[in-house]
C-alpha cells in the first residue's frame, strides 16, 4: 500500500492547478515555477535549498532538451539558407507539373507539407510550402482555405504528432515515461498515427469537395494573385549555387533515410545524422553562395536557428522542470537519492482506491493531452502525458509506451495547431485565411480522429 505524503499531495495539486491554468488558454510557465518551489521546499525543508532545487530542475529538463534544440536550431538555419539562394523553390518547383485539379493538389500539397515537416518541423515548412506550393496549389483550382487545411493537417498534425525523423516528440515522451529511448513510444505510436492520419485526411478532403463551389467566388482573387506571384518566381533566374543547394538537400537526406533504415538509427543517433546533414548542407550553401561574406552569413544563419530552438524550447524546459519530478529517475537527479515517482505513487494508490480499466484509462490519457495542448504548445504537455502513461500502466497493467504515444497524438493535434485559432496562426497568416474559420474546418476531423484513435488504442492496450 502506496502512502501518499504531504509533497503527493502538493504535487498532485499542482498538476490539477496546471491542467486548469491550461483549459484557461493561459500560460503554465508560472505555476510550474511554484510547483518545483514548492515540491523542493517540502523535500527539503530549506528555502535555500528550494531555490536550488528550480535551478536543478531546469538544469536536468535542458539537458535533455539540448540534442534537440540543437537540430531544430541547425534545420532552420538549413531552411533559411537554401531559402536565400533559392533551392527551396527549385526543389519544389516539379510538383507543379502534376497538381493539374484540385483533388491532386490537395493531397500532393499535403504530402509535400508531411515530408518537409519531418525534416524541418511545421514552423519552417509553413514559410518553405506556403510562399512556393500554396500559389501553384490555389492555381491548379484548390481553395485557399483548402490549401491552409492540407498543410495544417499534415503538417502540424500527421507529421509533428509523429515526428518520425527528428523524433522531439517521442524523445520528451519516452524520457517521461520512463523509457531509455524513442523507440518503444515510436513503434507504439505507428497503428494510432495511421489511425489519425487515415481518419483526418479523408474526412478533411471530404468537407474541402462540399465546400469547394461555395468557395469559389471569393477565392478568384486570391487565385490572381498567387499566379502573378509564381510567374515572378517561373521568371526569376537561379543561380548555380541554388540548384547545387537543391541537389545537395535530396541528396544527402536520402541518403539519410537510407542510413536510418540500414543501420536502425534511433534516438540521438538518429538526431546527430539529421543535424549534422543540416549543418554541413548550411556550410556548403553558404561557402559557395555567398564567398567570402560565408563567415559571417552562417554565423547569422545559426544564429537565427538557434533563436527560433529556444523560442520553442524555452517554456517546454521549465514545464519540463515540473514533470520531470514524477519520474523517479529525474526526480532523484533533482531532488536526491531519496526521491521518488510521485505521479507513479499517486496512480498506484488511485488504483487501490478506485478500480480503473482500459477504457476510462485511454480517454482520460486522450482528454488530458488535448488539454496539455490548449496552451497552443503541444510539445509542453508531453512531460505530462509521459508521466501519466507510466502512472496508468502501473496501475491497471497497461501497455506504457501504447498510453504515452495516445496522449502524445492528442497533445500535439490539439496545441500543434490544428483545431484552437491561437495555434494556427502560421498557416493562416502565409494563407490570407482567418485562423478562426481554419479552425472550424479542422475541428470535426481531428476531434472524430481523436476519438476513433483513443478507441484503436484500448483495442491495442
Amino acid at each position: 500500500m502506496v502512502q501518499l505524503s504531504a509533497i503527493h499531495w502538493i504535487y498532485f495539486g499542482m498538476v490539477i492547478l496546471i491542467v486548469i491554468t491550461m483549459a484557461l488558454r493561459k500560460d503554465t510557465v508560472l505555476p510550474c515555477i511554484i510547483g518545483i518551489f514548492l515540491v523542493g521546499f517540502v523535500s527539503t525543508g530549506s528555502i535555500w535549498k528550494a531555490v536550488q532545487v528550480l535551478f536543478n530542475a531546469l538544469i536536468a529538463a535542458g539537458t535533455e532538451f539540448l540534442g534537440l534544440i540543437t537540430v531544430i536550431g541547425l534545420v532552420v538555419a538549413m531552411s533559411k539558407s537554401m531559402g536565400d539562394v533559392g533551392s527551396d523553390y527549385i526543389i519544389m518547383k516539379p510538383a507543379a507539373k502534376i497538381m493539374v485539379n484540385p483533388d491532386v493538389a490537395f493531397w500532393i500539397l499535403g504530402f509535400i507539407m508531411l515530408i518537409v515537416t519531418l525534416f524541418v518541423w511545421p514552423s519552417p515548412a509553413v514559410a518553405l510550402i506556403g510562399a512556393i506550393m500554396l500559389p501553384i496549389a490555389v492555381r491548379a483550382g484548390l481553395s485557399v482555405m483548402g490549401a491552409a487545411v492540407a498543410m495544417n493537417i499534415f503538417g502540424h498534425g500527421i507529421g509533428l504528432s509523429g515526428d518520425y525523423i527528428i523524433q522531439g516528440a517521442p524523445a520528451i515522451t519516452a524520457k517521461a515515461a520512463g523509457f531509455a529511448d524513442a523507440a518503444s513510444v515510436m513503434s507504439a505510436s505507428l497503428p494510432l498515427w495511421l489511425t489519425m492520419a487515415i481518419v483526418t485526411t479523408v474526412l478533411s478532403y471530404i468537407l474541402m469537395k462540399r465546400d469547394l463551389s461555395k468557395e469559389r467566388a471569393k477565392d478568384e482573387e486570391h487565385r490572381l494573385s498567387y499566379e502573378s506571384t509564381e510567374e515572378k518566381q517561373g521568371n526569376k533566374q537561379y543561380s548555380t549555387t541554388a540548384y547545387i543547394g537543391a541537389a545537395l538537400f535530396v541528396i544527402l537526406f536520402f541518403v539519410d533515410i537510407l542510413l536510418l533504415l540500414k543501420y536502425k538509427l534511433r534516438g540521438g543517433d538518429a538526431t546527430a545524422l539529421i543535424g549534422g546533414t543540416a549543418l554541413a548542407i548550411t556550410s556548403i550553401i553558404t561557402v559557395i553562395g555567398f564567398g567570402a561574406d560565408s563567415l559571417e552569413k552562417i554565423t547569422d544563419y545559426i544564429r537565427e536557428g538557434f533563436l527560433f530552438g529556444m523560442k520553442v524550447f524555452a517554456p517546454v524546459i521549465v514545464i519540463g522542470g515540473f514533470f520531470f519530478l514524477g519520474s523517479e529517475a529525474t526526480a532523484k537527479t533533482i531532488l536526491g537519492s531519496q526521491a521518488t515517482g510521485l505521479l507513479s505513487d499517486l496512480g498506484i494508490a488511485l488504483s487501490q482506491a478506485v478500480p480503473l480499466s482500459k477504457i476510462p484509462v485511454a480517454f482520460i490519457q486522450m482528454i488530458i493531452g488535448g488539454i496539455t495542448g490548449l496552451d497552443g504548445s503541444g510539445f509542453s504537455g508531453l512531460p505530462l502525458v509521459g508521466s501519466l502513461a507510466e502512472t496508468f500502466s502501473t496501475a491497471i497493467k497497461a501497455d506504457k509506451a501504447t498510453l504515452g504515444a495516445l496522449g502524445q497524438i492528442s497533445a500535439i493535434w490539439v496545441g500543434g495547431g490544428t483545431i484552437i485559432p491561437w495555434g494556427i496562426i502560421p498557416v493562416a497568416a502565409i494563407a490570407g485565411v482567418d485562423p478562426n474559420d481554419l479552425a472550424r474546418k479542422n475541428f470535426i476531423p481531428v476531434i472524430t480522429g481523436l476519438v476513433i484513435t483513443t478507441i484503436v488504442a484500448i483495442i491495442i492496450l
